[in-house]
């Protein structure tokens, strides 16, 4: 019997599976596709999800796949410089195709000794006191400790559930592709110059290695079913439609479609199944937010699924997933409404925007968007007390090293500059860092596995009561 089945491999599902293997939990994925998929829906990675990477020591393999851009400009594609003074130490956006993230998650997952099947789907599932049976085409069925449904916005998890689904159907669609453009560069850059002045949800990006071009264009309408993709002469009405001409497009790599619908799950978990990822929170693409929102439910989540399964979770652990991440994606789904009326062409929208344009030209307000979108404003609600609390700390030198190559073994962190504190007892959940020098705000901190501050402050006491809140009884 494994620990923990994963349904879906993609970033989301990959990413907790690494992060249960680090602690020991066995761990298996189930993706229903049998190949990887080669669509690359997003595009890059936020500060927040690098910071991740950085304190797993994934980053380099990231940096040598991917190419570093500046941060301003991705708010409703408002063009601005990025901000001034950002809380971290990686102030860029790593621009990386889905593909190559999902290549390098399954890669790290299967090395902490993840099991990753492919072309098996999921049909059924079932679940006692004990654990969960999960029911699989052809008749298979496996059982294990826990199960957790990373399976996308049309999740069959959570329809397996009954989990409720709520929110906003699609209004508009836009048409998304790979292929290969006739007209020459020049023309094609002035005619996306003159359409994007209006219309953001179109663009034809640079060619890559292969010759395509990323193309991107707004539908004439809803499709009643978007998993059937569009075809090439549907691209190619609406190019003619929207921007004048078709570019002469031709040999596709791949072509889909996307809405703006905006869904949240009623509840991120029944019992001994969750949810993660697209499963609990669908929402618009705008700000590139979606695939970094998973990748940090699972950095949430990972760690406490395995402290439940190794016996020393305290009470409610578990349940603060749900407690911490739901309104982390309420938050989104808000933000990526607000910017899908600022890039409508009405003229109404179009007056706001325009008043938002101007308002970011304040750095406050710049910042405050900013932090938003890059998730590095994301504060946790763990009651009054230090202005740290609940706060990620942002990579700091220390006088071995830094701070995150401190915690790529998944373990929580006290980072002491007094000296005399101590998380004695705590041995194997809880590691101990002295380094008065550190620059840390705060006499000492208590970090969470997901780098977040659960405690700040100078008192042993206090300090052993935040350790038992969040690490479990002490070992005899």
């Amino acid at each position: 019997m494994f620990d923990v089945i994963i349904i879906g491999a993609g970033p989301t599902g990959l990413m907790l599976a690494a992060e249960l293997r680090l602690h020991g939990v066995r761990t298996l994925v189930l993706e229903k596709e049998t190949e990887p998929n080669g669509v690359v829906r997003a595009l890059g990675l936020h500060v927040r999800s690098i910071e991740i990477m950085d304190q797993r020591g994934l980053l380099d393999r990231f940096l040598a796949a991917g190419t570093r851009h500046p941060l301003g400009g991705f708010f409703a594609a408002i063009p601005k410089p990025p901000p001034s003074g950002l809380d971290t130490a990686h102030g860029y956006v790593l621009g990386i195709p889905q593909p190559a993230t999902e290549r390098l998650l399954a890669e790290h997952a299967a090395a902490l000794g993840a099991e990753i099947r492919r072309g098996a789907e999921l049909t059924g599932l079932a679940q006692d006191d004990d654990g969960v049976i999960a029911e699989l085409a052809g008749g298979a069925r496996l059982r294990s400790r826990y199960l957790v449904g990373c399976d996308g916005g049309r999740s069959t998890v959570r329809k397996l559930l009954g989990i409720g689904f709520p929110g906003e159907p699609a209004r508009v669609e836009t048409l998304l592709g790979e292929m290969e453009v006739a007209e020459d560069p020049a023309t094609v850059a002035a005619v996306v110059e003159r359409v994007r002045e209006t219309e953001k949800r179109f663009g034809v990006g640079p060619a890559t290695a292969d010759g395509a071009h990323r193309v991107v264009v707004p539908a004439e309408g809803v499709a009643e079913d978007r998993a059937v993709p569009p075809t090439l002469e549907e691209f190619r009405r609406r190019l003619r439609a929207v921007a004048g001409t078709d570019f002469g497009v031709h040999s596709p790599r791949w072509l889909s479609r996307f809405g703006d619908a905006t869904r949240l799950a009623e509840r991120y978990r029944a019992g001994r199944v969750l949810l993660a990822g697209d499963a609990a929170h669908v929402h618009p693409p705008t700000g590139g937010q979606g695939l970094n929102l998973g990748i940090q439910d699972a950095f949430n989540l990972g760690w406490k699924l395995a402290a439940r399964i190794a016996g020393w979770a305290p009470a409610g652990l578990l349940d603060t997933y749900e407690a911490e991440r739901r309104p982390v994606a309420a938050d989104v789904l808000d933000n990526t409404r607000a910017q899908m009326e600022l890039m409508s062409t009405e003229p109404g929208p179009q007056a706001v925007r325009r008043l938002l344009t101007e308002l970011m030209d304040l750095p406050e307000v710049s910042r405050r968007l900013t932090e938003k979108i890059t998730a590095i404003s994301v504060r946790y609600d763990l009651g009054g007390g230090h202005p740290l609390l609940g706060r990620r700390l942002r990579d700091l030198p220390l006088k071995e090293g830094r701070l995150y190559e401190r915690m790529r073994g998944g373990r929580g962190l006290l980072l002491d500059r007094t000296g005399r504190l101590s998380a004695e007892g705590w041995a194997g959940r809880v590691d101990r860092v002295a380094d008065a020098d550190a620059g840390l705000g705060a006499p000492a901190a208590l970090l969470r596995p997901d780098g977040h501050v659960a405690w700040a402050g100078d008192d042993q006491e206090d300090l052993r009561a935040r350790l038992h809140d969040w690490f479990g009884a002490p070992a005899a």
